[in-house]
């Protein structure tokens, strides 16, 4: 067998996972909840006989003593908006019994939030209660010593734990920016050691070197910046984080793979030929990945984009311009290098043989 070759590899794995999922996707829900985004922390979700519910925490990691939005949506089994729903929201803790009751109240639709000071750190449950009956409106109904017991009730109860601290959201945060961030330390040093030493051995041909080393690391960092925000669009649609993680992961590839491929052809395994057609090939997949990613952005802030659940067009955030920006900046840098690559090849043919 000959020796496999990574982009045709990644080429292929793509378009293999895109065919095998597109029959899921078609079977998955509407949304996940009608939340500003999936909650990765004191986020539930429940089920009772009739409906769906989802839970979040705003902010998630919430401390004692700060004011914290306790956000509900009820759906049914089709992830579909419930109209006049009547609730009665309670918070529990395992030390001092019930601590906080939203009596019986109607709402319009069926998403909505209150807000709750948690008093001290530790576990607590929160308990939401349905009805499917008459109940007290307007009312607090008694305490329970079994939290899902609906005795004495026409409703049905789902439970919730949450967790407070002080610290969890400050480690969390530092945990998952050093994962990210020591990788993309410890590869831009390696790069800027390979840029010094071609500087000292005279081996820099030009600003198209320079222009080389930023496409490389801006499109893995466009791709860190699509796994940053898939969370926020993962309540609207579940195949928008899908696409979204996967536009940043073929970002992430391409980038590394035109570093790998540098590195192959600094060390003379590859004919100028070959490295030429392998960064046409490469720079093709980027150009056109990026191509897609611009339009689709555009499209989207302009008209409701695809699958879209509200029927509204995206709004423009902070996150999506730099994303934009970094990927117009790609396209313009692809394009150079492009044709760089060309020229280069093309004066390599002419030069004549010294022997």
């Amino acid at each position: 067998m000959g020796r496999a070759r990574p982009l045709a590899l990644v080429l292929a794995s793509a378009m293999v996972i895109s065919l095998a999922a597109a029959p899921t996707l078609q079977l998955l829900p509407a949304a996940y909840a009608h939340l500003d985004h999936i909650p990765h922390y004191n986020g539930n979700e429940a089920h009772t006989e009739h409906y769906f519910v989802y839970q979040a925490l705003e902010p998630e990691y919430a401390a004692p003593g700060s004011p914290t939005a306790m956000i509900f949506s009820v759906q049914d089994f089709d992830s579909n908006d419930l109209r006049d729903v009547e609730a009665m929201v309670e918070v529990y803790s395992p030390t001092e019994g019930r601590v906080f009751a939203l009596p019986w109240t109607k709402y319009d639709v069926g998403d909505f939030s209150t807000y709750y000071t948690f008093p001290g750190l530790g576990n607590y449950q929160i308990v939401m209660s349905i009805a499917n009956g008459p109940v007290n409106s307007n009312q607090v109904d008694p305490a329970r010593g079994t939290l899902s017991s609906t005795a004495g009730c026409n409703c049905e109860r789902v439970i919730f734990n949450v967790h407070i601290s002080n610290n969890f959201g400050t480690i969390f945060t530092t945990t998952i920016l050093a994962a990210l961030t020591a990788p993309m330390a410890g590869l831009g040093v390696i790069m800027w050691i390979n840029y010094k030493n071609k500087k000292a051995a005279g081996r820099m041909r030009g600003p198209g070197e320079i222009v080389k080393y930023a496409v490389m690391l801006s499109a893995i960092a466009g791709g860190m910046v699509h796994f940053a925000v898939y969370s926020e669009h993962g309540s609207l649609r579940l195949e928008y984080p899908i696409f979204l993680i996967s536009a940043g992961g073929m970002q992430v590839s391409y980038g590394m793979m035109y570093i790998l491929l540098t590195l192959t052809s600094e060390s003379g395994t590859l004919s100028p030929r070959q490295y030429y057609r392998k960064t046409v090939a490469l720079n093709l997949f980027g150009l056109a990945g990026t191509a897609v990613l611009l339009g689709l952005y555009t499209y989207s802030v302009i008209f409701p984009p695809p699958l879209s659940p509200t029927n509204m067009p995206e709004a423009v955030s902070a996150a999506g311009v730099l994303a934009k920006s970094v990927e117009v900046f790609l396209v313009g840098g692809i394009v150079y290098l492009m044709r760089l690559e060309k020229r280069r090849l093309a004066a390599l043919l002419h030069t004549p043989s010294k022997t």
